[in-house]
Protein backbone atom coordinates (compact mmCIF):
# COMPACT_ATOMS: atom_id res chain seq x y z
CA UNK A 1 0.00 0.00 0.00
CA UNK A 2 1.00 3.43 -0.84
CA UNK A 3 1.12 6.03 2.73
CA UNK A 4 1.72 9.14 3.07
CA UNK A 5 2.91 10.06 6.52
CA UNK A 6 1.29 13.25 7.10
CA UNK A 7 2.83 15.18 10.27
CA UNK A 8 3.89 18.74 11.51
CA UNK A 9 6.69 20.73 10.65
CA UNK A 10 8.31 21.12 13.55
CA UNK A 11 9.31 17.22 13.83
CA UNK A 12 11.65 18.01 10.91
CA UNK A 13 13.59 20.78 13.55
CA UNK A 14 16.52 19.46 15.74
CA UNK A 15 16.01 17.76 17.90
CA UNK A 16 14.52 15.76 14.90
CA UNK A 17 11.34 13.62 15.94
CA UNK A 18 12.39 9.61 16.00
CA UNK A 19 8.70 9.15 15.82
CA UNK A 20 9.29 9.48 11.79
CA UNK A 21 11.93 7.11 10.93
CA UNK A 22 10.04 4.66 13.52
CA UNK A 23 7.44 4.53 11.74
CA UNK A 24 8.60 4.02 8.26
CA UNK A 25 10.69 1.25 8.90
CA UNK A 26 7.77 -0.06 10.44
CA UNK A 27 5.60 0.42 7.76
CA UNK A 28 8.19 -0.88 5.28
CA UNK A 29 8.44 -4.29 7.52
CA UNK A 30 4.66 -4.65 6.56
CA UNK A 31 5.17 -4.37 3.23
CA UNK A 32 4.11 -0.73 2.29
CA UNK A 33 5.86 2.31 0.86
CA UNK A 34 6.00 5.72 2.27
CA UNK A 35 6.43 9.40 1.39
CA UNK A 36 6.53 12.42 4.00
CA UNK A 37 4.85 15.25 3.95
CA UNK A 38 4.37 17.93 6.40
CA UNK A 39 2.25 20.24 7.13
CA UNK A 40 3.38 23.63 6.45
CA UNK A 41 1.81 27.13 7.36
CA UNK A 42 0.36 27.22 3.88
CA UNK A 43 -2.68 25.33 2.78
CA UNK A 44 -2.19 24.77 -0.75
CA UNK A 45 1.11 23.21 -0.08
CA UNK A 46 -0.64 20.57 1.66
CA UNK A 47 -3.28 20.29 -1.02
CA UNK A 48 -1.11 20.18 -3.78
CA UNK A 49 1.02 17.50 -2.19
CA UNK A 50 -1.70 15.10 -1.22
CA UNK A 51 -3.30 15.36 -4.60
CA UNK A 52 0.79 14.84 -6.25
CA UNK A 53 0.79 11.99 -4.63
CA UNK A 54 -2.80 10.11 -4.30
CA UNK A 55 -1.65 8.30 -1.44
CA UNK A 56 -3.97 5.02 -0.26
CA UNK A 57 -3.89 5.67 2.83
CA UNK A 58 -2.52 8.86 5.04
CA UNK A 59 -1.24 8.32 8.15
CA UNK A 60 -2.21 11.10 10.18
CA UNK A 61 0.45 12.46 12.51
CA UNK A 62 -0.16 16.24 12.32
CA UNK A 63 -0.59 17.93 15.82
CA UNK A 64 -1.32 21.07 14.68
CA UNK A 65 -1.41 23.89 11.93
CA UNK A 66 0.21 27.03 12.03
CA UNK A 67 1.65 26.13 15.29
CA UNK A 68 -1.93 25.61 16.79
CA UNK A 69 -3.03 22.64 18.21
CA UNK A 70 -6.96 23.51 18.25
CA UNK A 71 -6.41 23.69 14.78
CA UNK A 72 -5.25 19.91 14.24
CA UNK A 73 -9.05 19.06 13.72
CA UNK A 74 -9.01 21.04 10.31
CA UNK A 75 -6.10 19.22 8.37
CA UNK A 76 -8.01 15.91 9.14
CA UNK A 77 -11.60 17.93 7.89
CA UNK A 78 -8.89 18.93 4.88
CA UNK A 79 -8.41 15.22 4.35
CA UNK A 80 -12.14 14.45 4.07
CA UNK A 81 -12.60 17.57 1.55
CA UNK A 82 -10.26 15.67 -1.11
CA UNK A 83 -11.62 12.07 -0.34
CA UNK A 84 -8.61 10.52 1.24
CA UNK A 85 -8.04 7.66 3.87
CA UNK A 86 -6.63 8.42 6.55
CA UNK A 87 -5.79 6.86 10.19
CA UNK A 88 -6.98 8.17 13.14
CA UNK A 89 -10.35 10.19 14.77
CA UNK A 90 -12.55 12.55 12.78
CA UNK A 91 -12.69 16.55 12.70
CA UNK A 92 -15.64 15.30 15.55
CA UNK A 93 -13.76 12.95 17.28
CA UNK A 94 -10.44 15.72 17.29
CA UNK A 95 -12.29 18.81 18.23
CA UNK A 96 -14.52 16.89 21.11
CA UNK A 97 -11.14 15.57 22.83
CA UNK A 98 -9.04 18.75 21.88
CA UNK A 99 -11.44 21.31 23.44
CA UNK A 100 -11.25 19.81 26.88
CA UNK A 101 -14.28 21.93 27.79
CA UNK A 102 -16.29 20.33 25.65
CA UNK A 103 -14.18 17.12 26.53
CA UNK A 104 -15.59 17.39 29.99
CA UNK A 105 -19.72 18.40 28.72
CA UNK A 106 -19.87 14.83 26.80
CA UNK A 107 -18.47 12.85 29.79
CA UNK A 108 -20.72 14.61 32.05
CA UNK A 109 -23.60 13.73 29.86
CA UNK A 110 -22.32 10.20 29.91
CA UNK A 111 -21.47 9.88 33.16
CA UNK A 112 -18.20 9.93 33.59
CA UNK A 113 -15.73 11.76 36.15
CA UNK A 114 -14.25 14.76 35.58
CA UNK A 115 -13.15 17.44 37.64
CA UNK A 116 -15.73 20.11 38.21
CA UNK A 117 -15.19 23.05 36.46
CA UNK A 118 -15.94 26.94 35.50
CA UNK A 119 -14.27 28.33 31.89
CA UNK A 120 -13.81 32.21 31.84
CA UNK A 121 -12.80 34.78 28.89
CA UNK A 122 -12.27 38.76 29.30
CA UNK A 123 -14.39 38.57 32.57
CA UNK A 124 -16.95 36.85 30.79
CA UNK A 125 -18.03 32.99 32.31
CA UNK A 126 -19.03 30.95 29.89
CA UNK A 127 -19.85 27.70 32.62
CA UNK A 128 -19.24 28.28 36.24
CA UNK A 129 -19.91 24.97 38.39
CA UNK A 130 -19.59 24.58 42.49
CA UNK A 131 -15.88 24.26 42.33
CA UNK A 132 -13.46 24.35 45.63
CA UNK A 133 -9.96 25.19 46.29
CA UNK A 134 -7.33 24.31 45.47
CA UNK A 135 -8.19 24.36 41.61
CA UNK A 136 -5.67 24.17 38.55
CA UNK A 137 -5.96 26.60 35.50
CA UNK A 138 -4.77 25.53 32.35
CA UNK A 139 -5.64 26.53 28.65
CA UNK A 140 -8.21 23.82 27.46
CA UNK A 141 -7.08 23.67 23.89
CA UNK A 142 -3.44 22.81 24.33
CA UNK A 143 -1.76 19.33 25.13
CA UNK A 144 1.95 18.43 25.73
CA UNK A 145 0.95 19.92 29.02
CA UNK A 146 1.49 23.36 27.25
CA UNK A 147 0.64 26.18 29.87
CA UNK A 148 0.51 23.90 32.57
CA UNK A 149 3.73 24.55 35.31
CA UNK A 150 3.25 24.53 39.27
CA UNK A 151 1.92 27.96 39.13
CA UNK A 152 -1.29 26.66 37.68
CA UNK A 153 -2.30 25.43 40.97
CA UNK A 154 -3.75 28.66 42.82
CA UNK A 155 -5.01 28.19 46.67
CA UNK A 156 -7.06 31.30 46.95
CA UNK A 157 -9.11 34.07 44.62
CA UNK A 158 -6.07 36.28 44.13
CA UNK A 159 -3.94 33.77 42.95
CA UNK A 160 -6.47 32.40 40.92
CA UNK A 161 -7.32 36.21 39.28
CA UNK A 162 -3.56 36.38 38.64
CA UNK A 163 -3.05 32.73 36.81
CA UNK A 164 -6.55 33.39 34.80
CA UNK A 165 -5.34 36.60 33.81
CA UNK A 166 -1.61 35.70 32.40
CA UNK A 167 -3.13 32.31 30.96
CA UNK A 168 -6.03 34.51 28.59
CA UNK A 169 -3.01 36.78 27.83
CA UNK A 170 -0.50 34.62 26.66
CA UNK A 171 -2.77 32.08 25.09
CA UNK A 172 -5.47 34.62 23.64
CA UNK A 173 -7.94 31.81 24.79
CA UNK A 174 -10.67 30.67 27.42
CA UNK A 175 -9.91 29.60 30.36
CA UNK A 176 -10.67 26.44 31.61
CA UNK A 177 -10.54 26.30 35.82
CA UNK A 178 -10.90 22.85 37.17
CA UNK A 179 -10.63 21.24 40.90
CA UNK A 180 -7.38 19.60 41.17
CA UNK A 181 -8.15 15.81 42.07
CA UNK A 182 -5.49 14.77 44.48
CA UNK A 183 -4.58 10.91 43.57
CA UNK A 184 -2.52 8.60 41.39
CA UNK A 185 -2.03 9.15 37.47
CA UNK A 186 -2.88 6.70 35.41
CA UNK A 187 -2.53 6.63 31.43
CA UNK A 188 -4.93 4.22 29.45
CA UNK A 189 -4.12 3.25 25.64
CA UNK A 190 -7.70 2.23 23.73
CA UNK A 191 -7.26 0.55 20.20
CA UNK A 192 -9.97 -0.52 18.13
CA UNK A 193 -13.12 0.78 16.74
CA UNK A 194 -16.08 -1.79 16.19
CA UNK A 195 -14.40 -3.94 19.10
CA UNK A 196 -12.63 -1.26 21.21
CA UNK A 197 -9.53 -2.88 23.91
CA UNK A 198 -7.51 -1.24 26.56
CA UNK A 199 -3.74 -1.77 26.90
CA UNK A 200 -2.02 -2.71 30.19
CA UNK A 201 -2.45 0.57 32.37
CA UNK A 202 0.98 2.76 32.75
CA UNK A 203 1.21 4.91 35.97
CA UNK A 204 2.86 8.34 35.99
CA UNK A 205 4.78 7.46 39.16
CA UNK A 206 5.58 10.70 41.50
CA UNK A 207 7.51 8.73 44.23
CA UNK A 208 10.96 11.01 43.80
CA UNK A 209 9.19 14.43 42.46
CA UNK A 210 10.20 17.43 44.91
CA UNK A 211 8.62 17.87 48.14
CA UNK A 212 6.12 20.34 48.84
CA UNK A 213 4.63 20.63 45.06
CA UNK A 214 1.61 19.61 43.98
CA UNK A 215 1.80 15.91 41.99
CA UNK A 216 0.82 17.54 38.29
CA UNK A 217 2.36 15.83 34.93
CA UNK A 218 3.31 19.99 34.40
CA UNK A 219 5.32 21.25 31.47
CA UNK A 220 8.44 21.13 33.52
CA UNK A 221 7.73 17.39 34.88
CA UNK A 222 7.44 16.58 30.97
CA UNK A 223 10.22 18.42 29.19
CA UNK A 224 12.38 19.92 31.99
CA UNK A 225 16.32 19.98 31.96
CA UNK A 226 18.87 18.65 34.23
CA UNK A 227 19.87 20.81 36.84
CA UNK A 228 17.30 23.13 38.14
CA UNK A 229 13.96 22.83 39.52
CA UNK A 230 12.49 22.23 36.61
CA UNK A 231 15.09 19.25 35.94
CA UNK A 232 14.05 18.15 39.58
CA UNK A 233 10.47 17.71 38.61
CA UNK A 234 11.46 15.74 35.28
CA UNK A 235 13.94 13.63 37.04
CA UNK A 236 10.77 13.05 40.35
CA UNK A 237 8.71 11.19 37.44
CA UNK A 238 8.88 7.70 35.11
CA UNK A 239 5.85 6.24 33.54
CA UNK A 240 5.73 2.38 35.09
CA UNK A 241 3.68 -0.59 35.00
CA UNK A 242 1.84 -0.36 38.78
CA UNK A 243 1.54 -3.97 40.26
CA UNK A 244 -0.48 -2.57 43.15
CA UNK A 245 -3.79 -2.31 41.08
CA UNK A 246 -6.84 -4.90 42.62
CA UNK A 247 -8.28 -6.86 39.67
CA UNK A 248 -11.68 -4.88 40.08
CA UNK A 249 -9.91 -1.63 40.31
CA UNK A 250 -7.60 -2.24 36.82
CA UNK A 251 -10.32 -3.51 34.97
CA UNK A 252 -12.58 -0.17 36.28
CA UNK A 253 -9.88 1.94 34.62
CA UNK A 254 -9.56 0.12 31.56
CA UNK A 255 -13.44 0.45 31.60
CA UNK A 256 -13.19 4.38 32.04
CA UNK A 257 -10.84 4.29 29.18
CA UNK A 258 -13.22 2.35 26.76
CA UNK A 259 -16.74 4.31 28.16
CA UNK A 260 -14.27 7.85 27.10
CA UNK A 261 -13.04 6.56 23.90
CA UNK A 262 -16.31 5.75 22.62
CA UNK A 263 -18.29 8.95 24.12
CA UNK A 264 -15.82 11.16 22.42
CA UNK A 265 -15.95 9.57 19.25
CA UNK A 266 -12.70 8.32 18.33
CA UNK A 267 -11.45 6.15 15.97
CA UNK A 268 -8.79 3.69 16.23
CA UNK A 269 -6.39 4.52 18.66
CA UNK A 270 -6.10 7.34 21.30
CA UNK A 271 -4.28 7.54 25.01
CA UNK A 272 -6.53 8.68 28.05
CA UNK A 273 -5.36 10.30 31.01
CA UNK A 274 -7.08 9.92 33.92
CA UNK A 275 -6.79 9.75 37.93
CA UNK A 276 -7.95 7.77 41.19
CA UNK A 277 -8.29 9.00 44.35
CA UNK A 278 -7.61 7.27 47.95
CA UNK A 279 -10.99 6.56 47.70
CA UNK A 280 -11.43 4.62 44.20
CA UNK A 281 -12.92 6.99 41.88
CA UNK A 282 -11.52 7.56 38.57
CA UNK A 283 -11.36 10.86 37.13
CA UNK A 284 -10.72 11.74 33.95
CA UNK A 285 -8.08 14.00 33.16
CA UNK A 286 -7.83 14.49 29.36
CA UNK A 287 -8.27 12.28 26.07
CA UNK A 288 -5.38 11.91 23.70
CA UNK A 289 -6.78 11.14 19.83
CA UNK A 290 -3.84 10.60 17.37
CA UNK A 291 -1.65 10.13 20.54
CA UNK A 292 2.34 9.70 20.14
CA UNK A 293 3.21 6.53 18.85
CA UNK A 294 7.28 6.84 19.49
CA UNK A 295 9.14 3.21 20.35
CA UNK A 296 9.85 4.74 24.06
CA UNK A 297 5.53 6.19 24.11
CA UNK A 298 3.40 5.07 27.12
CA UNK A 299 1.06 3.84 23.98
CA UNK A 300 3.36 1.90 22.37
CA UNK A 301 5.57 0.77 25.51
CA UNK A 302 2.03 -0.64 26.78
CA UNK A 303 1.00 -2.28 23.48
CA UNK A 304 3.93 -4.35 23.46
CA UNK A 305 3.24 -5.23 27.21
CA UNK A 306 0.14 -6.59 25.88
CA UNK A 307 1.87 -8.68 23.11
CA UNK A 308 2.26 -6.09 20.02
CA UNK A 309 5.48 -5.38 19.25
CA UNK A 310 6.29 -1.88 17.02
CA UNK A 311 5.45 -2.64 14.27
CA UNK A 312 2.97 -5.04 14.82
CA UNK A 313 1.09 -1.73 16.43
CA UNK A 314 1.71 0.03 13.29
CA UNK A 315 0.33 -2.48 11.15
CA UNK A 316 -2.92 -2.61 13.59
CA UNK A 317 -3.47 1.48 13.07
CA UNK A 318 -3.45 0.62 9.15
CA UNK A 319 -5.71 -2.59 9.34
CA UNK A 320 -7.82 -0.91 11.79
CA UNK A 321 -8.22 2.44 9.58
CA UNK A 322 -8.71 0.22 5.88
CA UNK A 323 -11.35 -1.41 7.37
CA UNK A 324 -13.40 1.92 8.60
CA UNK A 325 -13.52 2.42 4.63
CA UNK A 326 -13.88 -0.69 3.27
CA UNK A 327 -17.61 -0.89 4.59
Amino acid sequence: MKITVLHSKDALEPPVDPLLDQLDAALAANGHTTRRLAVDDAVQPLIDGLTREQPELVFNLAESFRGKSALESNVAALLNLLDLRYTGSSPAGLILAGDKTLTKKVLAFHGILSAKFATMYRGQSDWVGDIKFPLLVKPPQEDASLGITQKSIVNDVKELLDVISSTQQEYQSPVLVEEFIDGREFYVGVIGNSKVEALPIIELDFSKFPAGLPKIASWEAKWGDDGDEKGAQFEGTKSVFPTDLSEDLAAKIQQVAIDSFQALRLRDYARIDLRVTAAGEVYVIEANPNCYLEQKSEFATAAQKGGLEYPALIARIVELASARYSR
